[in-house]
């Protein structure tokens, strides 16, 4: 999809949620041919002409400025992560139409020795991906804790792929709708940011062919940050897992996020983590990773 369609169906689908009640807007009854906002609403919302916005809704994003799209961002409700998506869309459109496209510079593939030091003294699960979801490094505990996911992986190791393609998945995952919503938001945030990566094109498109229910939630445009929250892991050797983890750029090699993932101290999940600690560190090679 170009980036023009992405702005054409990303703001399609942010005025469809929205109804007039929930804009501030009277509702005269009667039969509403669009779901949500008309455009027309849209623009009064946003401070501009019906015109401009039918403009930049068909994905022509020429000359639109940040006061513009902050009006628009009010006008839809949009949040955080959603209007830096719309910022992003927009920049991209605006410097393809500008340059020719180029092959973006390769992402970091690798991490420097210092941070895998640091990275092996935590003593909690970490690990570092990029925004394509792909493992760049994991320590002891963090590669045991996702062991199914090394069962005969493609690489590079993938938490998407993982998730939509391997059955496992199920399985690990005991809150598998929530990780699916949020992988693919912040697949589609990335994609925003990073129109014309290769590898992240070509994973998208894998992911699509390969699973229905990736690509509805693709078609779906939301995106959403990666910052903090919880997951819930079922591991074969210990059982269930209540963790919670903290999400945060590495700004010493840009793209790559560092990701921690706790127990709350005295509980059970707390105890299973220092028992999965224990069997990684006496064989973390019979961890699982033969099943």
């Amino acid at each position: 999809m170009t980036t023009a369609a992405n702005i054409r169906e990303f703001l399609i689908t942010r005025r469809s949620r929205l109804s007039p009640a929930d804009a501030g807007l009277p509702d005269f009854g009667g039969r509403r041919r669009v779901p949500g906002l008309r455009r027309e609403e849209v623009a009064l919302l946003a401070g501009m002409s019906v015109e401009y916005y039918v403009r930049l809704e068909r994905g022509n994003a020429s000359g639109i400025s940040d006061a513009i799209l902050d009006g628009i961002s009010r006008a839809l409700k949009l949040n955080d992560a959603e209007h830096a998506h719309l910022y992003d869309l927009v920049r991209a459109a605006n410097q393809g139409a500008r340059t020719p496209r180029r092959k973006p510079a390769s992402r970091t593939q690798q991490i420097r020795p210092g941070t895998q030091r640091l990275l092996d003294a935590m003593t909690f699960p970490a690990l570092i991906q990029n925004g394509r979801m792909d493992v760049i490094a994991t320590n002891t505990l963090g590669r045991a804790l996702f062991s199914e996911m090394y069962v005969h992986p493609q690489e590079p190791v993938n938490f998407a792929r993982f998730l939509f393609l391997d059955p496992r998945a199920r399985a690990t995952y005991r809150d598998w709708n929530d990780s699916a919503e949020q992988i693919v938001a912040l697949l589609r945030a990335e994609s925003g940011r990073l129109p014309s990566d290769h590898a992240l094109r070509s994973l998208i498109s894998e992911l699509s062919n390969g699973s229905s229910e990736f690509a509805a939630l693709w078609e779906a445009h939301d995106v959403r940050i990666h910052l903090a929250g919880s997951k819930l892991i079922h591991h074969p050797d210990v059982g269930d897992l209540d963790l919670s983890y903290e999400a945060m750029q590495l700004t010493t090699d840009p793209g790559l996020q560092f990701i921690g993932f706790t127990a709350e101290p005295g509980s059970a999940s707390d105890h299973a983590l220092r028992l999965l600690g224990s069997l990684a560190a006496r064989a973390p090679e019979e961890i699982r990773l033969e099943r």
